[in-house]
């Protein structure tokens, strides 16, 4: 893998109205109840730092459980022949990701619940790196098939309050995932390739389901 590329500097999502969002957010932290709130959108559209920005700004109210801790990992990828479709649907443990929103809706007792993470550095999932306690009103939750109706992922949008779909312009989407997958060791060429492939056919999956989402959310 070609490396000698300098590393580009990401691109930060600029989400307008935060406050609204945030105010929003705020009305499903209940103290005393559990809800779920989703964001969804397609690869590089800005969900992960929406959704950190939310959870920064609800000081202690919530929890950020990104899907992407339910990536397959690498060697049963391999053992699959997906791992050149990595990011696809069927390249996560999605059954998993449902019942661990059922167990987070529900949750039980005094100790935590742990959910897994997701490491870029290592392009592999972490398990029980996210403590969600007990008292913890919301959780946000990210990805981009929250909104998926087929398969193992049909049940998730039932399992979350509200979605919201993040869209962005297609073309600062793609300078957003090649400066990604440079960042974390790509050749520009290489980056490029994924991105105009894998990405991009996750993306228009993604878009196609947009309509379940409760509030449609620009961002640029």
């Amino acid at each position: 893998m070609d490396t000698s590329a300098p590393t580009p500097t990401p691109t930060p999502a600029s989400v307008p109205d935060l406050a609204r969002l945030t105010a929003r957010a705020r009305r499903l932290a209940v103290p005393g109840t559990r809800r779920l709130l989703g964001i969804a959108g397609a690869p590089g559209s800005g969900k992960s730092t929406l959704a950190a920005r939310l959870v920064d700004a609800l000081d202690g109210q919530a929890v950020l459980v990104p899907m992407d801790g339910f990536h397959l990992a690498g060697a049963e990828l391999d053992r699959l022949g997906r791992a050149e479709r990595k990011g696809a649907p069927d390249t996560f443990d999605a059954a998993g990701y449902a019942a661990l929103l059922r167990r987070l809706r529900h949750a039980e007792g005094p100790e935590p619940v742990y959910a897994p993470a997701f490491d870029r550095t290592l392009e592999e999932p972490v398990a029980g790196a996210v403590p969600v306690p007990p008292d913890t009103p919301l959780v946000v939750t990210e990805g981009n098939y929250l909104l998926l109706d087929e398969g193992p992922w049909a049940p998730v949008r039932g399992l979350l309050d509200e979605v919201w779909f993040l869209e962005a312009e297609p073309a600062l989407r793609v300078r957003r995932l090649v400066s990604r997958h440079m960042r974390y060791g790509r050749s520009r060429a290489d980056a490029e390739r994924w991105v105009a492939g894998s990405d991009e056919r996750n993306a228009r999956l993604v878009d196609h389901h947009r309509d379940r989402a409760d509030l449609v959310v620009r961002v640029g």
